[in-house]
């Protein structure tokens, strides 16, 4: 343990008196915006007091800078509080926090980035020690820096699976620059929390995931000192008991009071009470400066050193093409990190992994917190961050992805064994929703691409798009479509085949423009001429493209994907023609839960494969002659 040097008792009584405006303001602020989670701050108020004027280290007027220390609020819904910290370091005014959950302020009910004091929202609970995780392997591996990272834990959310995926990567990777906080106050949403106060029983537990735990008062500004001293080799754990609506005696230690403010009445009487609380002290207490020893980073311009190599004729999987070229992008950018969940052999990450050990992290099979993780280490534009996983796994992680599309985090992920590709291996392996889930998320782009030479593009331009991306990867090899000089974009899709006699336009990607290709040059033998375009990015969908070229083939179009119905690249296009009249239009996709097989067999059977477009392809042609 360090030396510890007791504080003062000004110091003591001035942390006092700042956990006590914490109250006040968070009174204020909640009963103003008739929303809010009073009882809640009230029992963290000495917690962040110790934590923001005593033991953190950073510039309280450059609050993105990269050698502070990181303050995640896992437990979002003291957000009033942690406003309330930036009035009382200067940052934020008073007048301010009555804006509260109004809908022309920043600040909102949960914490979120739109503040510049919030890294991630945190507003789905059990997510924040995933993304602190993030932070301090960045900081002890990547950056090597001095900066540690805090996370406020609710009681209520220690029953959160995700949750103890973080603590087991903590102790894993010994991040001893981490310090995780209970607050233990007992009091859930509409009961007590199953072990109540029984602060032993966190204790142990997290002992068994290998964490330094120590059990203090939260009340006490003094236990909060000590214990925020104390290091080991090991993250630690401060579990604080404390007292829900500690400091307010009506509602002390009550049910029934989570997210109500209190009434303008006892609103009154309550901060009469705490204000007369506030001792006179001459100490005015100013954060630590944090040590400058983050190397800087630029994540401006992140290129691929040379163009695809890839020739005519070969054959290789997308999955491959992605991890090589992960590795590529790596050898020319040291801040690209790659991510996995125990699935490396299969995304094929397992080549940047080989090449850059130091920069790969195994997050094992905890797909929540590897997105989380990534989230972290993506924070304050330290890393460009790719994690990769079997495209089915990434239904687990939905919230933690949800929350990236709400943080507006730049994280890249890729999901292999999309569609039928697994094959033998059955429906619950096959990525069969993943696009519906992107799709959803405001802030995503959807790469699908086709052959190595569009893999390799889809990986750079990811890496220099904002927000959350997603690289949709298939298990078997496919030919080569194009060749290396070829331009991709984001949003501009690729037309692969085409003539002026063309009667049909066929849409798809991956797999499925390869079957789409041969039934083209196999309808040529019956004077049957077919345009086929590759959209490359599903969202944003290359609308202009798709419909112009619908349009010079007697608005005829067919879309083709291994994926459901719900949600993928049928629907976009759908949307795309929504306010287009005269079209006809098909839909190819899998319309029920598969069984297994071997890839090409179960193309067939769902009717995806080279017959079974060509068929489409056919009918509709009769179908429209028929109508005239």
């Amino acid at each position: 343990m360090e030396d510890y040097h007791k504080p003062d008792q000004q110091t003591v009584q001035a942390l006092r008196n700042i956990a006590n405006r914490l109250r006040i303001n968070s009174i204020k602020a909640t009963t103003a915006g008739g929303s809010g989670y009073p009882t809640s701050c009230c029992s963290v108020a000495e917690i962040m007091s110790v934590l923001f004027f005593h033991n953190m280290k950073y510039h309280p007027d450059n609050l993105r800078n990269f050698n502070n220390d990181r303050f995640i609020t896992s437990k979002a819904q003291v957000a009033p509080a942690l406003y309330s910290m930036w009035v009382e370091t200067g940052f934020m005014k008073e007048s301010e926090l009555l804006s509260l959950c109004q809908v022309h302020s920043t600040l909102e009910g949960h914490s979120a980035p739109r503040q510049h004091f919030v890294d991630v929202a945190t507003g789905s609970l059990g997510q924040g020690l995933g993304v602190a995780c993030g932070m301090a392997y960045t900081g002890k591996y990547l950056d090597k820096a001095s900066y540690r990272v805090y996370c406020l834990l609710g009681d209520g959310q220690l029953w959160d699976g995700a949750l103890w995926e973080a603590m087991s990567f903590a102790s894993y990777y010994q991040l001893d620059n981490l310090v995780a906080i209970m607050d233990v106050n007992h009091v859930d949403q509409s009961d007590a929390v199953p072990l109540q106060h029984h602060v032993e029983k966190y204790q142990r537990r997290c002992e068994a995931f290998g964490w330094r735990a120590i059990i203090v008062d939260g009340h006490s500004v003094e236990e909060l000192c000590k214990a925020l001293s104390q290091t080991r080799h090991q993250p630690t754990a401060i579990i604080a008991k404390t007292i829900k609506g500690k400091g307010v005696p009506a509602v002390e230690d009550k049910s029934g009071w989570y997210n109500k403010p209190l009434p303008k009445d006892m609103a009154e009487a309550a901060l009469k009470d705490l204000q007369s609380r506030i001792l006179n002290s001459s100490k005015r207490l100013y954060p630590a400066a944090p040590m400058e020893d983050s190397p800087p980073v630029s994540l401006r311009h992140v290129r691929m050193p040379s163009a695809p190599s890839y020739k005519a004729g070969e054959k290789i999987a997308t999955r491959k093409a992605y991890g090589m070229a992960l590795a590529k992008i790596g050898r020319y950018n040291e801040c690209v990190v790659a991510l996995d969940g125990d699935t490396n052999n299969l995304t094929c990450s397992n080549i940047f992994k080989n090449e850059y050990p130091s920069r790969f992290v195994e997050c094992y099979n905890a797909q929540q917190n590897m997105v989380s993780v990534a989230m972290g280490c993506a924070s304050r534009e330290r890393n460009v961050v790719f994690a990769s996983t079997l495209a089915s796994l990434f239904t687990r992680a939905y919230d933690q992805l949800c929350t990236a599309g709400i943080s507006e985090s730049n994280i890249n992920l890729c999901g292999t064994h999309c569609g039928l590709s697994p094959g033998e291996d059955g429906p619950s392996l096959m990525g069969l929703e993943d696009m519906a889930m992107f799709r959803a998320l405001p802030t995503a782009t959807i790469f699908y691409p086709s052959d190595g030479v569009s893999t390799e593009k889809a990986v750079e331009l990811a890496a220099n798009t904002k927000g959350v991306c997603y690289i949709r990867t298939s298990r078997q090899e496919n030919a080569m479509i194009y060749n290396s000089n070829e331009d991709f974009y984001v949003g501009q899709a690729k037309v692969v085949h085409q003539s002026k006699e063309d009667q049909v336009t066929v849409v798809a990607a991956g797999v499925t423009l390869h079957e789409a290709l041969a039934a083209a040059e196999y309808l040529k033998k019956e004077r049957i001429f077919v345009r086929v375009i590759d959209p490359f990015t599903i969202k944003p969908l290359d609308v202009k493209t798709i419909v112009d070229h619908t349009r010079a083939t007697r608005r005829r179009i067919i879309t083709v994907e291994d994926h459901y119905y719900d949600g993928g690249l049928g629907e976009a296009v759908c949307s795309a023609l929504a306010n287009e009249s005269g079209f006809s239009l098909r839909r190819l996709a899998v319309s029920q839960v598969p069984r297994s097989g071997k890839p090409h067999e179960l193309l067939k059977v769902y009717g995806l494969d080279r017959d079974s477009i060509a068929q489409a392809v056919r009918k509709m042609i009769s179908t429209s002659a028929n109508a005239k």
